[in-house]
């Protein structure tokens, strides 16, 4: 055969061929960190249980969130807590109230004591409730009952609304919503088809031994104070 006559043999390809070593040029990097992250996230999906990878979730979604002036998280919820029931004993608190001072529960020690829990301060049901409590504390005095007004509003906040409103019944800020979720008055909420977390108007009235006598649940602003009134009065 002459050399004319001779066809060349195609060259095999790498992929082909799979004896052929890959040239420099072929190299590809294999992207290990991408792989290993998939892996761990693979092996957790497998072995970690739900609620345990929910909570990471959490927290790993807290860790952007912004944070107060005094330092903590503006977004946090409490802790879920079982509320206190009719007959047992009223749950502590100490917290800051217009005005700039504490006010605990030690404080009322052998009174009777109303505590009435609102949403906002300064919005409408809000106002006409307080208003009505002020109305009425004469004679809740004359009944030996003190009354507290609780939310979550800021201390600055509250003694805007005391101040706006003209209000003779102490307020109570609760901004980390310890107290507002031990008596029961925060919870979900739903409004206009949407449902969230927050301050469920409640009022709570306790007797001179520390003792829950009523609870009112969802309350209706108007009349709500009379009939406070009357049922501190009966005891």
């Amino acid at each position: 055969m002459s050399k004319k006559s001779r066809k060349k043999s195609p060259k095999s390809s790498p992929a082909l061929n799979p004896r052929a070593k890959p040239s420099a040029k072929s190299k590809i990097k294999a992207p290990t960190r991408g792989r290993a992250a998939a892996s761990k996230a693979l092996q957790e999906a497998t072995t970690v249980p739900l609620h345990k990878r929910a909570s990471k979730m959490l927290r790993s979604s807290d860790a952007g969130r912004g944070s107060g002036r005094n330092g903590r998280a503006v977004d946090k919820l409490p802790a879920p807590v079982e509320a206190a029931k009719v007959g047992e004993m009223a749950p502590a608190f100490r917290l800051p109230r217009d005005g700039g001072d504490q006010i605990a529960l030690a404080d009322f020690s052998g009174q009777k004591l109303v505590l009435f829990f609102y949403p906002k301060a300064d919005t409408p049901g809000c106002t006409r409730e307080a208003v009505d409590f002020t109305r009425l504390a004469d004679a809740f005095a004359l009944s030996g009952t003190a009354v507290l007004g609780i939310s979550a509003d800021s201390v600055k906040r509250q003694e805007g609304f005391r101040d706006k409103h003209k209000l003779k019944v102490a307020l109570i800020s609760d901004e980390r919503r310890e107290m507002l979720s031990a008596y029961g008055a925060w919870g979900e909420k739903s409004m206009y088809g949407r449902t969230f977390e927050g301050i469920l108007r409640t009022t709570v009235l306790i007797g001179t031994d520390g003792r829950i006598e009523r609870i009112w649940r969802r309350v209706k602003v108007d009349g709500h104070a009379d009939e406070v009134l009357r049922a501190a009065q009966a005891l």
